[in-house]
């Protein structure tokens, strides 16, 4: 399966349809090079602020209930464009109306047969909490695209262990990261939870990201980082880690992710740590005492 990841160049569409266009052109990019699945960034859909008065962009709260006007397009846009281009279709993140003035950072997936699902961003990061208006999912998903299973871990959600340990105990194969970092640090934390993730599983983690400047946008203004796509370090597999990655200004990182090899390199494998995860979990382990030296 090939799967690509976007280094998305962040811009001020004039209004819907210039923002449905870009999308379009750089989906096709991608399927012209034969990718089953595309990965689009967080907080893609912040991008349409750029259409709103300039008042109301400078203000998060307020592009973000103008946002809403939005929602029905983009399901539509994203799900005629995963049927057309007959590819599965991660479309980055939507910041959502949950209701009571509160919204979700919620990453749709479609797929070329017409279908959908979502995943909820489940941790805030202190820019998230700061907003005030946005709240964390309340539940855990593993989907399921041409017999491969996948979990979506939404950017700051990659860098706990747990949830997408229980992703990959239920069959998950392949972590998708939709991500947005406004500083070197933020992408170098994203980047190390991908590889950690990939390591401990013994996963690929395909990892799309922002790029560019939006002065304009409070969420958008700096993005740092590349795409890339991880495999677990070991045998059989880069020592680094890395499959594709972005280099310099290029737009898209693509991989052929090969799961049955994935599965078979868990014979010669030079460490499992998926296999040894339950050793950590003996009852003398799960606490530290404070031991006094003689």
């Amino acid at each position: 399966m090939k799967v690509a990841v976007v280094r998305y160049p962040v811009e001020a569409p004039a209004d819907f349809a210039a923002f449905a266009a870009k999308q379009a052109r750089l989906l096709a990019q991608a399927a012209a090079r034969g990718a089953r699945i595309a990965v689009l960034p967080e907080y893609l859909s912040l991008e349409l602020g750029a259409t709103f008065a300039p008042a109301v962009r400078a203000d998060l709260h307020a592009s973000l209930a103008a946002l809403q006007a939005c929602h029905d397009a983009w399901r539509t846009l994203f799900g005629d464009l995963a049927r057309e281009l007959r590819m599965h279709v991660v479309a980055g993140s939507f910041l959502l109306d949950a209701g009571h003035g509160r919204y979700r950072n919620r990453s749709y997936w479609f797929t070329p047969q017409g279908a959908h699902g979502w995943q909820d961003k489940l941790q805030l990061t202190g820019f998230e909490k700061a907003v005030g208006v946005i709240e964390g999912g309340d539940a855990l998903k593993v989907f399921e695209a041409d017999g491969v299973r996948a979990g979506v871990s939404i950017c700051y959600d990659s860098e706990f262990p747990l949830p997408v340990r229980a992703q990959c105990e239920a069959g998950a194969r392949l972590l998708i990261v939709p991500s947005c970092t406004d500083t070197e640090a933020g992408a170098t934390r994203v980047r190390v939870g991908c590889l950690a993730r990939a390591l401990e599983n013994r996963v690929f983690v395909a990892q799309a990201v922002t790029a560019g400047q939006a002065p304009w946008s409070p969420a958008l203004d700096a993005n740092t980082g590349q795409a890339a796509i991880y495999a677990p370090m070991d045998a059989g597999f880069p020592a680094d880690g890395v499959l594709a990655r972005t280099v310099g200004d290029e737009v898209w990182a693509l991989a052929d992710l090969d799961f049955a090899a994935l599965e078979a390199s868990r014979a010669h494998a030079q460490v499992a740590n998926d296999r040894d995860w339950p050793g950590q979990q003996q009852p003398a382990l799960r606490h530290a005492r404070v031991q006094a030296l003689d």
